[in-house]
């Protein structure tokens, strides 16, 4: 299946200077204009973004960011100023966000460090170093123990083969070490899965996995998932994923960050920005082919509050921010019901007025709906939704 790469791409006729102003005026006085900022940046690259700033700077000589900060909030506050943050350097804070305070947030560490080459490897480690005056696997180390702590170390020194060699017999016998590691003795050799998983070129390690099939008659991940546990199981898992299909591996993260009840905020924000430019195209290919829905109509219906264009979504209070479901729906690059959805229409039952209210405002639902009972909203397809049927 040919690479099909990311949704975002640089903007046609761009010009940084005026979408500092649009972005300006959407900022400037009382209130804040969501719809003029996600038309600006939900559309533009990020290197076009890092013009914006400077052009920003440049002719009203304040930081965009800062403002964005102080007029934005929430997951829609993460969205945005996640997109202006150069790529590199929003992996190294969502790495430092998942080790800082109390507890770690394994699967962002897993995920980031799982999913990313050798060269981005690299320069994650000397931004990390830059940023936060120490290194990234001295926070690692600080912050892990036992195994995991070391799947991580060797993920975080960059060091994985980058050819595409095959040594036939290298490859045979890292096969047959892998199933005397673990399936064919008592108790795992950990160290070797370790070795061989984090060391291999990609080419290698597929012809590995099928290898160790052919001998042990399980599939690799199988054996990983009896053998090992915890987050180190969850660490080897994830590497196997990536050399197989990577944006699979991103599909399934996104997709069990909204599955159930609630959602997982943090993993949803983070795949949709860091792959945006990269390889969403093929992310939401795989999505589809594994869970049958596309992943447009799953951050609509599964994370409950999609950019405001379903009334039932308003039931469950899940997502904390409705500017954050349109801003990823435009990463999406499919039909948008609306320019966002942030900024919605309520009408008197008994007159069509022309009243607006910004819901991203409002702190409750069910105060919504009691203050505004006998109002309705209009959905993209012009489908009126009384408040009123829904609590």
């Amino acid at each position: 299946m040919a690479a099909k790469g990311g949704t975002i791409k640089a903007a046609s006729g761009f010009s940084a200077t005026e979408d500092a102003q649009t972005l300006r005026k959407a900022m400037k006085g009382l209130g804040t204009d969501e719809d003029a900022i996600i038309s600006v940046l939900a559309y533009r690259n990020t290197a076009q973004r890092q013009e914006i700033r400077t052009a920003y700077k440049t002719t009203i000589g304040r930081d965009l960011i800062d403002d964005l900060k102080s007029e934005l909030s929430g997951n829609f506050e993460r969205v945005i100023v996640g997109m202006m943050t150069p790529t590199v350097l929003y992996d190294v804070q969502e790495l430092r966000r998942a080790m800082k305070g109390a507890g770690t947030d394994e699967g962002c560490l897993i995920e980031i460090l799982a999913s990313r080459t050798p060269e981005e490897i690299r320069r994650i480690n000397q931004t990390y170093q830059l940023q936060y005056g120490r290194s990234l696997e001295d926070d690692i180390r600080s912050d892990t123990s036992f195994m995991f702590q070391r799947v991580l170390v060797s993920l975080s020194a960059g060091g994985r083969d980058e050819g595409n060699y095959l040594d036939d017999a290298l490859m045979r016998q890292d096969a047959q070490d892998l199933y005397e590691a673990g399936e064919k003795k008592w108790g795992t050799d950990e160290v070797k899965f370790l070795t061989v998983l984090c060391s291999r070129n990609r080419n290698h390690l597929l012809h590995v996995f099928d290898e160790y099939k052919r001998i042990s008659q399980k599939d690799i991940e199988q054996s990983i998932k009896s053998e090992t546990s915890g987050s180190f199981e969850d660490a080897l898992l994830a590497i196997v994923k990536c050399m197989r299909n990577k944006s699979a591996y991103f599909a399934e993260r996104l997709y069990k960050s909204m599955k159930g009840l609630g959602t997982d905020d943090d993993t949803l924000i983070r795949v949709m920005v860091s792959r945006a430019e990269i390889d969403m195209m093929d992310i939401r290919q795989n999505f589809k082919r594994l869970y049958g829905k596309s992943l447009y109509s799953f951050i609509k219906v599964g994370h409950e509050s999609p950019a405001l264009a379903q009334g039932k979504a308003l039931r469950k209070e899940r997502g904390s921010n409705l500017g954050i479901q349109t801003l990823l729906s435009c990463s999406l690059a499919d039909s948008i019901p609306f320019k966002d959805g942030t900024l919605m229409q309520v009408f008197p039952v008994s007159l069509l007025s022309h009243r607006c209210l910004n819901l991203c405002q409002v702190k409750s639902w069910k105060c919504l709906a009691s203050k505004y009972s006998n109002y309705f909203m209009l959905t993209p397809d012009r489908e009126r939704i009384y408040f009123n049927e829904y609590f």
